[in-house]
């Protein structure tokens, strides 16, 4: 009975608590509320209705006023107004709207730290590029996207080769031996999928987080600016499949050095050069030296000559007159005789076999769509994109899976899954390389063996290609002889496979309003595996390896992070409250693994380890283990969406110190206030927005390898025992880096947010500077990594963009922005600057760049050029014992100066936006104004031939070097045998400014009527350009490739990419 009576109260009890329940699910209420602008001043007649109910509609009165009675609980309001964004929000009995112009920035999203603001609310520094803007542009990888887009944000990005990735500086540089890149979050965990793993396709936006406000809790690796990618999120809704399909055509930047390329030019002016030494240098008569240059033109390169003779001249004859000129009864090819075999010698268009217009294919499809309760996004990505020079390409699949479920109020959860497969061939971009051997070889030499009639001979390979090596036709070429990339590139095989994969998943428990609980992990997994070969047959690698070589790597990296995240935020009255609590865990774990063997046992169908019989070498090189744990708190604050505060603080641990200098502690606080709100403003109807803001803080930088704080050996081999080998010695006291980071400046928008944009101020102090100090040679180790010093970064950033035109039918968008900045190093430890004071500047030098107090990082570190004498020698400056500066024509005597920055004196970017009546334009640039580079490709080609190397390229300004008809020319006389011609020095800096066309998009959208016909939403057509051409100070120097102002003749081609392509929506 009693058991009978215990069910009949625990089903009433039931009953009841479900009654409740339905009842407090029915619960309506009326809402009331006040619409505004920005400014606070009301509007009337907007339009507000409850989502998804027509009939729960109305519109604020003449105060801005309106009242809406029985609304159920959890309804969302919409608020719309012509010329406003349109407002969604949920409903309370009390709100307060504010509505943004169609202009305003204002409601833009800023990712941030460990979530999200909008950029009314947020006091830190922030560029923001949008989806757009990224698939405006065909790129690889995203980061590629930001260039000239993101004030403060430098991009070294001018390698045409497939899959090659950007370099990326925020705001300056902030140490000398420390890493200096950003730290690279997606979907709010740390990346280490690799850049070109990440469709962006897939990409909704891309945040660059830039004062410390915004990076502070990221504490120990957030000292170099974050960058946030957030993918594109699911929606609510019916399905809607995206398909975005482009094919198109890669080519190069044809901006060549202007070199001599006619060979009888060439043959010409090298004359000269060995004419002018048998005349001045060695005493000769003109007769005389003009015989002598003769024989020494056409003789090997261990005389100085060409070594290739492809003119044939009538017995008897000169090739070169004594008027300096070929002898005009000369033609062009030769054939001669070697181990009684004739053959024709004849150049070859070295550039025209080397490169192709590569193809490439782009496809990309998505689905998203879902209920309240479930929304997925799912993705798949083909790229094909074939480089400009033969044998390289890369090729790549993306797969993305996203789904978010809410499985109670009061519990969301969510997954993030995404898989790439990429392959990649690649070709060397070295001293050995194809691009340099095009660069810096005569035009003069063949690439192919030809037989008697000029007919290309031909081997079990195919074509016969001539090695400069004398193995078939006797002549050796003095310049890169036993290679020919050519066929190499063809021979060797240099490829890899990369499997990458990502998971992510998280859990939202929201127990209490307000309150929101969120647990999240990410794993990911990127594994690769290279194959590389060298050719047994030809050349160097016949002499090496004359069995063929093959070498197999593994590289595994694995990372997880995990985050446990507690978010409260609170209204009261028109105060604001937004409290975060944290616990962040990070591994990270690099392994790589290679063998080689000799000996292939079928070089082009068995190119395995298993296929080769002779061990030659194996390693591990490059592991690494790193963890870092931090606890964090921040906390933000408004009032009346007018005065803003935020303060941070993260304690932060790395594996990379001593156990005892561990953990550290950084934080930051800042405040904004919106002037425009207040009421004294109310009469600059024309100022829309004015927000001053400002912040300060600290962060630290870890980025110096793993276990530097211990003694590190090497082990070798000791008459067949273990033996070890001190390789560094470890520094148990370094510690962080430490980056102290003030920013202040002002949002505004103007004339009905017509003309938007920031301006702010920045300085970044970083102290105790990671820097590896080089032990002598007597010590018997490499050396020990200290915190030697203190460096500045301070700086101006303008960002400006402006509506010219906006019609129903038209409008008009342009933008720009600029930075300007100063390095300097402002201390350094006694050990380092003990030897060395330039200009009063105590410092060292390492190479060409000086590092010394009061000036910049990398400032170059040269002879300087005292210009010619009069016998035409090249002269430059030193300082006598006295002080006194005097010049020398021995360049050994030469003294060492300090000669300029490489650092621009101002970068950015800037671009415009047309859309009419359905056509759409765009068009952007990149700049930089300012700073020196080394133009080392031109200081090669103005270097006369010298011992036994020549047959290099020359460029044409030789043409114009001293003589006794031209004595007032600041080049150098051109005579064989005079190294110190094209020796380093300041003569060869020159500005590094660049401008850089870096895209044009033109397209059209169909007409909703016409497309929707044929059940579609959307139809896109469209043309778009990348990297279309760039100009600098000389023609053919590219000053794009180095933060630092180097450059190189020996990497991959800039590479111009057209495409044509449709989108289709349904």
């Amino acid at each position: 009975m009693t058991s009978l009576m215990n069910m009949k109260r625990l089903l009433f009890s039931t009953l009841f608590m479900l009654s409740a329940l339905v009842s407090f699910a029915q619960q309506v209420f009326t809402t009331k509320g006040v619409v505004v602008d920005e400014t606070g001043e009301t509007i009337i007649g907007a339009t507000v209705q409850v989502v998804g109910d027509s009939k729960m509609i109305t519109a604020t009165d003449t105060d801005g006023k309106f009242t809406l009675a029985n609304v159920k609980s959890g309804a969302k309001l919409e608020v719309s107004y012509v010329g406003m964004k349109t407002f969604i929000g949920p409903a309370k009995p009390t709100m307060k709207i504010t509505m943004i112009n169609d202009n305003s920035a204002l409601d833009e999203v800023v990712v941030t730290a460990f979530g999200e603001q909008k950029r009314s609310a947020f006091t830190g520094s922030a560029a923001i590029v949008d989806s757009k803007k990224i698939e405006h542009k065909q790129v690889n990888n995203v980061m590629s996207s930001l260039k000239g887009e993101a004030a403060g944000v430098q991009i070294v990005d001018n390698s045409g080769e497939p899959g090659a990735t950007p370099s990326i500086r925020v705001r300056g540089f902030s140490s000398i031996s420390a890493g200096q890149s950003p730290l690279i979050i997606v979907d709010g965990a740390p990346y280490d999928g690799g850049w070109n793993n990440l469709n962006p396709a897939d990409v909704a936006s891309v945040t660059v987080l830039k004062d410390a406000s915004s990076t502070a809790l990221y504490g120990a690796r957030g000292a170099n600016g974050v960058i946030m990618v957030t993918t594109k999120h699911a929606q609510v809704g019916n399905a809607h499949i995206s398909v975005d399909m482009r094919w198109g055509t890669n080519s190069r930047i044809k901006r060549y050095y202007e070199t001599i390329d006619d060979p009888v030019k060439y043959y010409e002016v090298y004359y000269n050069a060995l004419y002018n030494y048998q005349l001045k240098g060695l005493g000769l008569t003109p007769a005389q030296a003009t015989i002598e240059a003769n024989k020494q033109l056409v003789a090997p390169g261990a005389a100085g000559g060409l070594g290739y003779p492809i003119f044939t001249v009538p017995n008897g004859e000169q090739l070169i007159g004594e008027d300096g000129h070929m002898n005009p009864h000369a033609t062009l090819g030769r054939v001669i005789e070697h181990n009684g075999k004739r053959y024709t010698i004849l150049p070859d268009d070295w550039k025209s076999l080397a490169f192709r217009n590569g193809l490439r294919k782009e496809y990309d499809v998505n689905l998203t769509g879902g209920s309240d309760k479930m929304q997925y996004y799912l993705s798949l990505g083909y790229l094909n994109n074939e480089g400009v020079a033969y044998h390289s390409d890369f090729e790549r699949i993306t797969v993305r899976a996203k789904a978010d479920y809410e499985a109670r109020k009061w519990l969301k959860v969510g997954t993030n899954m995404n898989f790439s497969r990429a392959k990649y061939h690649v070709i060397p971009s070295d001293d050995n390389g194809l691009f340099y051997q095009l660069n810096n070889v005569a035009p003069i030499y063949p690439a192919f063996i030809r037989d008697e009639q000029g007919n290309i001979m031909t081997d079990e390979n195919g074509q016969m290609y001539d090695y400069g090596n004398g193995a078939v036709i006797g002549l050796r070429r003095p310049i890169l002889p036993n290679i020919n990339p050519l066929q190499e590139n063809a021979l060797n095989t240099n490829s890899s496979k990369v499997n990458m994969y990502s998971l992510y998943g998280y859990a939202n428990i929201m127990p209490l309003e307000g309150l929101k609980i969120t647990l999240n992990g990410t794993v990911t997994v990127n594994n690769s595996r290279a194959t590389e070969t060298k050719q047994p047959f030809y050349g160097y690698s016949h002499t090496a390896y004359p069995t063929g070589v093959v070498t197999r790597t593994s590289d595994q990296t694995f990372s997880y992070n995990f985050q446990q995240l507690v978010n409260y935020n609170h209204d009261f009255g028109h105060h604001h409250m937004e409290l975060l609590l944290g616990h962040e865990f990070y591994r990270y774990n690099y392994e790589s693994l290679w063998g080689s063997k000799l000996g292939m046992a079928s070089y082009f169908t068995n190119q395995t380890l298993a296929g080769a019989i002779k061990m030659d070498n194996t390693g591990e090189s490059g592991n690494s283990e790193y963890e870092s744990e931090g606890f964090f708190f921040r906390g933000q604050y408004d009032y009346d969406q007018k005065y803003f505060g935020s303060l941070s603080f993260r304690r932060d641990a790395s594996s990379r110190f001593d156990p005892n200098h561990r953990w550290g502690n950084f934080y930051s606080f800042g405040g904004a206030w919106t002037i425009t709100k207040e009421p004294f403003m109310k009469p600059f109807k024309w100022l829309n927005m004015l927000k001053l803001k400002a912040s300060f803080g600290q962060q630290g930088n870890d980025n110096i390898g793993d276990f530097h704080y211990l003694d590190t050996y090497s082990i070798v081999n000791t008459n067949n025992k273990v033996g070890l080998v001190l390789s560094e010695k470890g520094n148990p006291n370094i510690t962080w880096e430490t980056n102290n980071n003030f920013n202040a400046g002002f949002d505004f928008e103007l004339f009905n947010s017509r003309l938007r944009g920031s301006i702010e101020y920045f300085y970044k102090k970083t102290t105790d500077m990671l820097c590896f100090v080089f032990a002598p040679y007597s010590a018997g180790y490499k050396g020990t990594y200290d915190n030697i010093g203190d460096m500045t970064n301070k700086g101006v950033e303008v960002d400006l963009s402006a509506t010219v035109l906006k019609t129903k039918n038209i409008s008009w968008d342009v933008n720009v922005n600029a930075t300007t900045y100063k390095n300097e190093i402002i201390k350094l430890a006694d050990v380092l600057k003990a030897d060395l004071v330039v200009d009063g500047h105590p410092g060292y030098s390492s190479g060409d760049r000086l590092y010394a107090e009061g000036l910049p990082i990398y400032e170059w570190y040269m002879p300087r050029y005292a210009g010619v004498s009069n016998e035409g020698k090249a002269m430059w400056y030193y300082t006598d014992t006295d002080g006194t500066l005097k010049t020398t024509d021995v360049y050994g005597n030469a003294s060492y100066y300090s000669c300029g920055s490489p650092h621009p004196d101002l970068y950015g970017g800037f671009g415009t936006t047309l859309n009419a009546y359905g056509f759409d334009f765009s068009i952007s640039f990149a700049y930089s104004l300012g700073g020196l580079s080394y133009d080392s490709g031109y200081a090669g080609y103005m270097g006369p031939p010298s011992g036994t190397l020549g047959g290099s390229t020359i460029h044409k300004d030789v043409l114009n070097s001293w003589s006794a008809s031209n004595p007032t020319s600041n080049i150098p006389r051109w005579q064989y045998d005079d190294p110190s011609v094209s020796a380093q020095c300041d003569r060869f800096l020159i500005s590094g400014s660049y401008l850089s066309l870096q895209n044009i998009n033109l397209g059209y959208t169909l007409p909703k009527l016409w497309v929707s016909k044929i059940g579609l939403e959307n139809v896109r057509i469209y043309m778009a350009a990348d990297n279309v051409y760039f100009w600098s100070k000389r023609k053919g120097f590219d000053p794009r490739g180095s933060f630092s102002g180097g450059s190189s003749t020996s990497i991959y081609s800039p590479t111009r990419t057209i495409s044509g392509g449709i989108k289709l929506t349904f």
